[in-house]
């Protein structure tokens, strides 16, 4: 179908702009002044006008950091990528990044083929994935320069999880050398997780196994220490590196110090990390911050860590919000940790309120509108190498189009979601703005408040290298 969008405001992330969208098929082939050229529209045969006036005409979101039914702990984490990918479409998210996983012992390229066997055919909208390399070795480091050119060029190592993910100084160093020499990019899950160990053991002998006790013995510092190491490895292994869902006032400085010297180092936060918190949350009375256990975990209120990750968000010492999406239901899951918070499964759903949250940084003057499409479409997309298929309004570019509108208000609800979750992580968030009409590759996927997307509706994207290292 051939499509006019009008009326709207264009946000990019040099401005915000009335112009008209002409999409043909999958693509946008034109973005024009209102009213520029009227015939234009008449002579490509638009077969469908939609009428924007008041809304933000922005690229589909980017979320490029999800587990859909990640195994974790005895379970599996509740939103499969059908469920997962379609709760992302009601979000705005039209593209995410999941991740294929290889734990020691594990072949990288059966693991890879049986992750692409679940996600083929049941996706909502398109996807692509990372590669964590648990088991560091002379076979795993081969097989990251095949997946490079096969459009994986992204890899996540561990520094927590012993005996399960975590990788020493020495593999980390060489999984940072091979990337060095493919293009690839390294990610970091920075904590150092024998540290953390120790201190869960402790408090256990001590009986306090309430998950508030998940995020006291997560300490901040040793998110920092292990930031600052994968910093100074990485600096050594003439790597890039990325750090995942960054938390701590304490690991924010080190990125900064890296930036500042002109380091390849970037880093992302989640919203959880912006909103929620370690006592009003994670510390609720009862079993009930099992709800918010996730790692790295929520950090006091009593500090200026949100305070800080908004600056970061502003400075670009964080270049990208994604939302470590991770859901387990109360009943059956959480509940696993009843009686030690260290059983808990790690994770907490949010797939679908990414660009609402973000947007509220708007509302309350935090971040630009441009720097709203920045964090959350356009420059995900070009630090995994999807820009500028993904993550822009441009000829050329596929139309993964959203329709926002400013003026809406709502609460977010357990009874209002669309994730497979027993409880929402963000319950009564007053919420200024709501997505209207989602597009994915030409496709009208919402509208109306009704889901017109079929599974398998999204494609496999094989990326390239990242745009901010070529």
């Amino acid at each position: 179908m051939t499509v006019l969008i009008k009326g709207g405001t264009v946000i990019s992330t040099t401005g915000a702009d009335p112009a008209e969208v002409l999409v043909d098929g999958e693509t946008i082939i034109a973005l024009m002044s209102p009213g520029s050229d009227p015939a234009m529209a008449a002579e490509r045969g638009a077969e469908r006008v939609i009428d924007a006036t008041g809304k933000y005409v922005i690229p589909g979101g980017v979320d490029v950091h999800t587990h859909m039914e990640l195994p974790f702990g005895g379970t599996n984490a509740s939103d499969d990528f059908e469920t997962g990918t379609r709760a992302a479409a009601w979000g705005g998210t039209t593209t995410i990044i999941d991740f294929a996983s290889q734990q020691t012992g594990e072949n990288v390229r059966t693991c890879f083929d049986d992750r692409m066997a679940l996600a083929e055919g049941n996706c909502a909208v398109d996807y692509g994935f990372h590669m964590i390399i648990g088991g560091v070795d002379d076979t795993s480091l081969k097989e990251m320069d095949i997946l490079v050119r096969e459009g994986v060029t992204s890899f996540k190592l561990f520094m927590a999880y012993p005996g399960v993910y975590l990788s020493d100084d020495a593999q980390i160093l060489r999984a940072m050398q091979q990337c060095a020499g493919n293009g690839g990019m390294i990610m970091m899950h920075a904590e150092n997780g024998i540290a953390i160990d120790l201190l869960a053991e402790q408090a256990v002998e001590r009986g306090e196994t309430a998950p508030v006790n998940h995020g006291l013995v997560r300490r901040a510092e040793l998110e920092s220490e292990a930031t600052h190491r994968a910093i100074q490895l990485a600096k050594v292994g003439a790597s890039p590196l990325y750090i995942v869902h960054l938390s701590a006032s304490e690991a924010l400085e080190q990125v900064a110090i890296a930036r500042g010297k002109g380091g390849n180092v970037f880093a992302e936060t989640c919203p959880q990390y912006l909103y929620l918190t370690l006592e009003d949350h994670l510390g609720a009375p009862g079993f009930a911050g099992a709800g918010y256990v996730c790692s790295t975990p929520l950090r006091t209120k009593h500090e200026h860590h949100q305070a800080d990750l908004w600056n970061g968000l502003r400075t670009n010492d964080l270049s990208v919000v994604s939302t470590d999406h991770c859901p387990f239901c109360m009943k059956d899951q959480k509940e696993l940790g009843l009686d030690d918070f260290r059983a808990i499964p790690n994770g907490i759903g949010g797939v679908e309120h990414r660009m609402d949250l973000i947007y509220q940084g708007v509302v309350q003057g935090e971040i630009s509108l441009p720097r709203w499409v920045e964090l959350c479409a356009t420059t995900p997309a070009r630090m995994f190498g999807m820009y500028p298929k993904k993550g822009i309004l441009a000829p050329g570019s596929d139309a993964d189009i959203v329709l926002y509108d400013p003026t809406a208000t709502w609460s977010i609800s357990v009874d209002n979601h669309h994730m497979n979750m027993d409880y929402s992580a963000y319950e009564g968030q007053e919420i200024n703005g709501h997505v209207d009409t989602v597009m994915s590759r030409g496709k009208i996927i919402i509208e109306n408040g009704t889901y017109l997307g079929t599974k398998g509706d999204g494609k496999y994207q094989p990326r390239g290298l990242s745009s901010y290292l070529i």
